[in-house]
């Protein structure tokens, strides 16, 4: 069985204006966000077998939020270009290729995409957007990511800042 956790990176800072798309930081509430999610995430037993990130500055500064909360190392976040910007298309090749060693994945990414992606995996619902830092549980009944596709994997549970906040 493989899971995937599509989390979209946390509010990003736009208090810098010279800096590209790219490099955007996270924001005060990023910064809050982020960790508060990993915890949440952490205290229901999900244990991550590996993070992916895109490249871009916020997505990498999520990620690492959530290795510190499993006491992993940032290095062994792995990075892939193809997240920033990606099309549904471009995430389910970074889905399909993704190292069947790994039964649990924590993908760290934008919208639109995520949405989209997302929406590939209900039934009978659609996301309308995924908010920043919401996590996606996608699970899908297959032994191989090779197999994960719409049909043999489907949204289990999201988890979004709001619903935890008071």
């Amino acid at each position: 069985m493989k899971d995937l956790y599509l989390v979209r990176h946390a509010k990003s800072s736009w208090d810098y204006p010279e800096l590209d798309d790219f490099e955007r930081p996270l924001g005060s509430r990023g910064k809050l966000d982020a960790p508060f999610m990993a915890e949440i995430i952490r205290e229901k037993g999900i244990v991550p077998d590996h993070l992916v990130s895109s490249s871009a500055r916020r997505a990498q500064d999520t990620a690492s939020y959530f290795a510190k909360a499993f006491e992993r190392s940032t290095w062994e976040i792995t990075l892939i270009d193809q997240i920033y910007e990606a099309f549904p298309d471009d995430l389910q090749s970074v889905v399909l290729n993704l190292n069947d060693d790994w039964n649990t994945v924590f993908l760290f990414g934008h919208n639109p995409g995520f949405t989209v992606f997302a929406n590939r995996f209900t039934e009978g619902f659609r996301f309308d957007n995924v908010p920043t830092c919401g996590i996606v549980h996608i699970h899908g009944a297959v032994d191989f990511w090779q197999g994960f596709k719409p049909g043999l994997a489907k949204v289990e549970a999201w988890y979004f800042p709001k619903e935890f906040r008071i």
